[in-house]
């Protein structure tokens, strides 16, 4: 199935302008940013799979976090080139979002999202979908960015680390126009538990919160930035640690905001615990 060119959005400006490009100091990371995130119920359709509104709705959000973060200037959708739906995505796989900017103009950049679909138990992933969205900046120049502060670093961990990234909108903060407490800690046990079944390759819960330190406030519009990686294993056990930064998308301008240490238990199909991998020995 395949959506030809549909406009999000009406904005004043051409994407096809390639006269100039934007400053090559605002490029940014060469590497892809990656988001992740668990297709729940609400986001599924009658046959069990990822809605079609829900899925271009994430790679709309991460279009839009790269091209910020690539220009440090206020962007807003243009328009979605085609659109492929390679195959489904099932209730309950995660799947992960991988953008870059792919073209440079004058007002406009071109962002490729893919969209990798992944079976927590067996480690099987698809390429479900993916698609090039057009951004627009508008408004002032570009904001300088500015010093970033980073977490020390923890201790080894084992095996990747799971990262993703969140936008903080005002539903997500409190009276006070900073991250309601809840939604930070739901966006860590998240963390905790992609980290934690990619290790285990089986269903896991958490079982206990060891520690949360919240150093610093996150602004409404900024976005935060989580790693997540397992410390030890036990039996069936897992400590996974997640960190997590707030950046100011105009500057680049990070900071550490939150760190937590989770216990995260695996479960068999009769809901008991069972064991999970051990880390391999080290080798001479």
């Amino acid at each position: 199935m395949r959506m030809q060119q549909q406009g999000f959005m009406a904005v004043v400006g051409t994407a096809d302008d390639n006269r100039h490009t934007f400053p090559e100091d605002a490029h940014g990371s060469a590497t892809p940013t990656l988001m992740v995130d668990m297709v729940f119920p609400e986001q599924a359709n009658h046959h069990g799979t990822l809605f079609g509104g829900a899925a271009l709705s994430m790679m709309d959000k991460l279009a839009f976090l790269v091209a910020t973060r690539a220009t440090r200037r206020p962007m807003v959708t243009a328009c979605s080139g085609q659109i492929d739906f390679r195959s489904p995505v099932a209730q309950g796989r995660l799947v992960e979002l991988a953008g870059e900017v792919v073209r440079r103009g004058t007002r406009s950049v071109d962002v490729e999202v893919r969209v990798i679909a992944e079976d927590l138990a067996t480690g099987e992933r698809h390429d479900s979908l993916g698609g090039r969205f057009t951004l627009v900046a508008v408004g002032g120049e570009r904001a300088r960015p500015n010093a970033v502060e980073l977490a020390s670093p923890g201790p080894e961990g084992i095996g990747p680390v799971s990262s993703m990234v969140e936008m903080v909108f005002p539903g997500h903060t409190n009276h006070f126009g900073t991250l309601f407490g809840g939604q930070a800690l739901a966006w860590l046990g998240k963390a905790a538990f992609v980290a934690a079944a990619r290790h285990a390759r089986m269903p896991v819960v958490m079982a206990a919160s060891e520690r949360i330190d919240f150093h610093a406030p996150v602004l409404e519009g900024e976005i935060v930035d989580l790693a997540a990686r397992v410390l030890r294993v036990g039996n069936s056990s897992m400590s996974v640690e997640v960190i997590m930064h707030a950046e100011e998308l105009l500057t680049g301008q990070r900071r550490l905001c939150t760190r937590g240490r989770f216990t995260m238990v695996a479960l068999g199909y009769d809901g008991r615990p069972v064991p999970v991998p051990q880390p391999a020995e080290p080798t001479c």
